[in-house]
């Protein structure tokens, strides 16, 4: 199997995608995905979008979604930065590129299968918007139900808590397996962590190289009072989604 970069949940964050593309760059990989919310909270939306038309795949996040039809359950800071996102992809001064970027938001798949892997943003049950977080565990049977659904390893984002669901209902950290998991060949679903807004209590950036049977989560720092201050800039941004950044929450 190819070495491959999984990254997810950028959210209009440069910053932190320059360097976690750079941190890739010394990985060796043969490839990068994207699972999805290129834009959504962050102040540079349309520079990220540029950057994931070179990957080999991006899957549609809820908040690529909401970019170009009315976003559905979003908080007001969340609704009020993805109207700002829409109109900064519109009304660019330059008007071909704002097509391209908003041809590739409409030409997202919800999801990608690679004979025993299938990449999706929220679930195997609902690509685009469900979501699994830790605490599922403790609902078999709406992990029964999902787990029914992956093939053999399912990639996926959207709540921005990095680690892997197993087949017997649990939920294992990176840091208890020093980042480093390897696939049984039982079930499991990946959760590949966020570049832009990780909210794992660790505001480094995450995502995760796979190869053959063996996942490795990394850890990318970058300069976060960067991105805060160009969301200050911003006035339709709320600083929140700045300072939230500090802390990874």
């Amino acid at each position: 199997m190819p070495r491959q970069a999984i990254v997810s949940d950028i959210h209009g964050n440069l910053v932190a995608l320059q360097a976690v593309l750079a941190d890739i760059a010394e990985q060796n990989v043969d490839s990068i995905a994207c699972l999805g919310d290129v834009v959504g909270y962050g102040p540079q939306p349309c520079e990220c979008l540029d950057v994931v038309a070179g990957f080999e795949f991006t899957i549609l996040g809820n908040h690529d979604l909401s970019a170009l039809f009315d976003p559905e359950g979003f908080n007001a800071a969340a609704e009020q930065a993805i109207f700002w996102t829409r109109r900064q992809l519109e009304n660019g001064t330059d008007k071909e590129a704002s097509r391209r970027r908003l041809d590739l938001l409409c030409n997202l798949p919800r999801t990608y299968r690679r004979g025993g892997m299938l990449y999706v943003h929220g679930s195997a049950r609902g690509p685009t918007t469900e979501y699994v977080f830790p605490e599922d565990t403790y609902n078999p049977r709406k992990m029964e139900k999902i787990f029914s659904m992956v093939p053999e390893v399912c990639f996926q984002g959207h709540t921005h808590v990095p680690g892997v669901f197993t087949h017997e209902n649990q939920f294992v950290r990176p840091d208890e397996t020093g980042h480093v998991y390897e696939l049984s060949g039982k079930k499991a679903m990946v959760n590949v962590g966020s570049v832009g807004q990780p909210r794992d209590g660790d505001p480094r950036s995450c995502y995760v190289i796979v190869e053959d049977h063996r996942l490795e989560f990394r850890r990318v720092e970058y300069d976060i009072e960067k991105t805060v201050r160009m969301i200050e800039a911003e006035a339709d941004l709320d600083n929140f989604l700045g300072y939230r950044l500090r802390e990874g929450r």
